[in-house]
């Protein structure tokens, strides 16, 4: 196994303590014969737990040996994976090179470990190459990469030669793309040490637009806008706002999912990270994929300067937004920023600035983006629909009165009328029948 390991060139660098590496040098010593039993094993043993590790967090089923060398080549980031991410392969001399490597790869999927074991007296890669997982709920894991990494997997078992290995992964590239991003629809920041990282949201909610009753103006105007940008045309920054509880969040994440297979992305970011905004622009300016940068319940108080960073992201300063990404935020405020009488009187401030047109520039805010699109709360006959609607798609039985009459008690007593409110109603009686 060292000997292929130490050929690959473009698939090559990886950490000295991956499962691969750490593999490859066990397989060298144990070759070179000098060795002892217990110690090889135990060594062996610390790579299958960790292959095993990986496959309970993904689910891999049937071939963990194959599913983990194809989890490698998806999520590898490297000069030829990232051409080819969302675009396919190219005519180029990086090809010869990509297809060097799918052969090793390939001798990798079929490496005989059996000699080995029956020398150590072990089975575990037997075990491995044979398994049968235990099946998992869904949100226990990514099913998003667990389903792709499969059936990539199977291919690759199928694959008779390199250059079949080298159309399967090229087109994988294509379809969804290469490590995180390509195989995730959503992220958060965080910070580490003054780094910017990214973190995939598994399992976020499945909502498709259709699930959301009614509002049908709004998920047009929301449509239009993201087809528009998916599609590279020109489009523009979002705002959603009116009442809670009426769909603006859910709307943003039904679209996410609706486009992720064109290549669709949404990064999550709270106002405390909007200092970061123009570090996170840099990192994904560059790859084949549409951005959305989405902020909930996008609101400042007077006294707060995070906007600023927002309004310099947005016009852009000196360096133009990137047209692969959009600002998609909700608010339940018109104009984002509180404002007081304060703000309106015109006594002048320390820094020669009037107050009122303090105001103006942080109402300026709301202008920089180019749809808003107001959810308001529906009234009590919309109210009632979204209630019976909701209640026939859990399989609630009872008459539209009797539900009606019930949505009336329930809204009273939580928190009055909207979209939310029908929907936590219609959880309720769902759970009510037996």
């Amino acid at each position: 196994m060292h000997n292929i390991v130490s050929k690959l060139l473009i698939y090559g660098d990886m950490p000295k303590d991956s499962i691969l590496m750490e593999l490859s040098d066990i397989i060298r010593e144990y070759k070179s014969g000098d060795y002892k039993k217990d110690e090889i094993i135990t060594r062996i043993y610390n790579q299958i737990k960790r292959i095993l590790e990986v496959s309970t967090d993904y689910a891999f089923d049937k071939n963990l040996w194959h599913n983990y060398l194809t989890y490698l080549l998806i999520t590898n980031e490297n000069p030829f994976s990232l051409t080819c991410e969302k675009v396919g392969a190219s005519v180029g001399t990086v090809n010869s090179f990509a297809k060097n490597d799918f052969k090793q790869f390939k001798a990798l999927f079929d490496y005989d470990f059996k000699p080995m074991e029956e020398e150590l007296g072990i089975d575990c890669f037997t075990k491995i190459e044979n398994y049968q997982a235990i099946g998992k709920p869904e949100l226990m894991y990514n099913k998003n990469v667990s389903e792709k990494v499969r059936d990539l997997s199977e291919k690759l078992e199928s694959a008779k030669d390199e250059e079949e290995f080298f159309d399967y992964v090229t087109q994988f590239y294509k379809d969804y793309g290469v490590g995180m991003f390509g195989l995730n629809k959503a992220f958060r920041i965080s910070d580490n040490n003054g780094k910017v990282e990214f973190q995939a949201i598994n399992n976020m909610e499945k909502v498709m637009l259709d699930d959301l009753v009614g509002y049908e103006i709004q998920k047009k105007k929301l449509v239009d806008n993201t087809e528009a940008f998916v599609q590279g045309r020109k489009s523009n920054n979002c705002l959603l706002f009116g009442d809670s509880g009426t769909g603006k969040s859910t709307s943003i994440k039904a679209i996410v999912n609706e486009y992720y297979d064109q290549g669709l992305r949404m990064i999550e970011i709270y106002k405390h990270q909007f200092k970061d905004l123009s570090n996170v622009i840099a990192m994904i300016k560059n790859r084949n994929y549409k951005f959305i940068i989405y902020m909930d319940d996008l609101s400042f108080e007077e006294f707060e300067i995070e906007y600023k960073f927002l309004k310099a992201v947005i016009e852009g300063g000196v360096e133009t937004k990137p047209e692969n990404i959009l600002i998609y935020a909700t608010s339940n405020r018109r104009h984002l920023i509180k404002e007081t009488w304060n703000d309106r009187s015109d006594v002048q401030v320390d820094n020669g600035m009037h107050k009122s047109d303090t105001m103006e520039e942080k109402l300026s805010l709301v202008h920089r983006f180019g749809v808003t699109i107001n959810y308001s709360k529906p009234t009590q006959k919309e109210y009632f629909d979204i209630a019976i609607e909701l209640c026939r798609r859990l399989g609630v039985e009872l008459s539209d009165d009797e539900i009606k009459a019930e949505a009336n008690k329930w809204e009273l007593s939580h928190g009055g009328i909207s979209g939310r409110t029908a929907q936590q109603f219609a959880n309720y009686l769902a759970g009510q029948q037996k």
